[in-house]
């Protein structure tokens, strides 16, 4: 006995059996190995589709490992441990997470309330949640920092991470060209101030008094008088007489402080 080659298709076709004494008959398919054929190929693919699920690179190459907490109602100490920005409890010196994004290492570590704000050398600023680490909230790439980070002019990025309040809600990063600030509950972009034209600004350069950031703008042109060398911002912006002013804070939240400070000439640049 011979079994004649056919093509399956969804017609519904049977292969026919012939033999060495009559004409060809139709023989019966058995469909039931054949129907459960694509089950099985689905239930095999599951295993594939769920790693491939969790090998997906994570956004801007981050990984977060949390360790067994000491205590959750501390706010943990911060370091840099060659790539990695660590939080650590500042009794034991246990750590209780760990952050590194692949193929940059951090440069600088600002700790505010709730906050763990890093900078990295290609020039990313980003802000974990400090207590435990459980989220890396936002990402803000600095415009033209990434070279600037690589020279020594850059000092180590002494001074690009400030805080503009002392409950850190705000943030400046300093740079030469400019200084941005960002809202630290979602990295919300505020203002920018970019330095004069033939000046620059140096962050390592920089000083608090009372409320006010003052930064060292330094100019090629020697004429240039000391008072347009030295510039002073808030959370609100530049720092100057009869200024609008604009809240900071979240939307729908009550804007602290910024009415009794409009009262005394404080709103932002513009």
């Amino acid at each position: 006995m011979s079994v004649v080659p056919f093509e399956a298709t969804g017609s519904g076709a049977v292969p026919f059996e012939a033999t060495g004494s009559g004409p060809a008959r139709q023989v019966p398919a058995r469909r039931g190995p054949r129907l459960a054929l694509p089950v099985v190929l689905g239930l095999l693919a599951l295993p594939l589709i769920t790693a491939a699920h969790h090998s997906r690179p994570a956004p801007y190459g981050d990984h977060v490992t949390v360790y067994a907490r000491v205590d959750a109602d501390a706010a943990p100490a911060l370091r840099t441990t060659g790539r990695a920005v660590e939080a650590y409890d500042k009794a034991t010196g246990r750590p209780r997470w760990t952050y590194h994004r692949e193929g940059a290492r951090p440069l600088a570590l600002l700790p505010v309330p709730g906050h763990a704000v890093a900078l990295w050398n290609d020039g990313l600023v980003t802000d974990t949640a400090r207590a435990d680490g459980s989220a890396v909230r936002w990402h803000r790439a600095i415009p033209d920092s990434a070279s600037w980070l690589r020279t020594p002019a850059a000092r180590g990025a002494a001074g690009v991470l400030q805080p503009l309040d002392p409950r850190g809600r705000m943030l400046a990063v300093v740079t030469p060209q400019r200084i941005a600030a960002y809202r630290s509950a979602d990295g919300d972009l505020r203002w920018v101030l970019p330095a004069e034209p033939g000046c620059a600004f140096e962050p390592a350069r920089s000083v608090r008094h009372r409320e006010a950031l003052l930064v060292a703008q330094p100019c090629a042109d020697a004429a240039t008088p000391w008072t347009s060398q030295l510039i002073a911002v808030d959370d609100l912006g530049r720092i100057v007489p009869r200024r609008t002013p604009l809240g900071n804070e979240l939307p729908g939240g009550a804007p602290d402080g910024v009415r009794a400070r409009a009262e005394n000439g404080f709103a932002p640049h513009r």
